[in-house]
């Protein structure tokens, strides 16, 4: 089983997966912005967004799978996907393979997704690169926002305003979880 944690930067998907990473201790975390991480070292990414490169595409969902199958354990993503393409294959790619996907997107106001977006530092060594990030994140929030109206229709939209632990039981009782109660 996949949980897909999705939403725009910002919306609380990492702080969701880590509060949801002990009380789940048998579920892997797998975040896909390694595979970008990678890909950016071997090969240029001409629109500076590594989820444009097809590569990235079939890599995050191959991973995702290989997980699932080779470990036999649920995998927590904590991944912003909101281009309705890229949505369509990498969980095509789940559904053709038989694995389970649960997709929750975390819903913010702009005003709340801005305030964590500029309270967070991406890379405390370098300031002027955190300040790019920081640009890029709050950039994208309109079109992450807009992308709600587009996901699958299966996808459960969850109040990122909420605290950690409520998503997390929401989240949990949803996907019925064996926690060994």
């Amino acid at each position: 089983m996949i949980v897909w944690v999705n939403g725009a930067f910002g919306s609380g998907k990492s702080t969701l997966v880590d509060e949801l990473r002990p009380r789940w201790p048998e579920a892997l975390v797998y975040d896909p912005e390694m595979v970008g991480y990678v890909l950016r070292e071997i090969v240029e990414v001409p629109t500076g967004d590594f989820q444009d490169l097809r590569l990235w595409r079939r890599q995050v969902a191959d991973l995702a799978v290989g997980l699932v199958e080779e470990y036999q354990r649920p995998v927590l993503v904590p991944m912003t996907l909101v281009n309705p393409g890229y949505v369509e294959e990498i969980f095509g790619a789940l559904k053709d393979a038989g694995i389970a996907a649960h997709h929750f997107f975390l819903k913010a106001s702009e005003e709340v997704l801005v305030k964590r977006i500029e309270g967070r530092s991406f890379t405390p060594d370098d300031p002027e690169q955190d300040e790019r990030v920081r640009r890029w994140c709050k950039s994208n929030i309109e079109s992450c926002m807009a992308a709600v109206d587009t996901l699958p229709s299966d996808t459960v939209f969850l109040d990122g305003e909420l605290s950690p632990r409520e998503l997390a039981d929401d989240v949990l009782a949803r996907v019925g979880a064996d926690l060994g109660r």
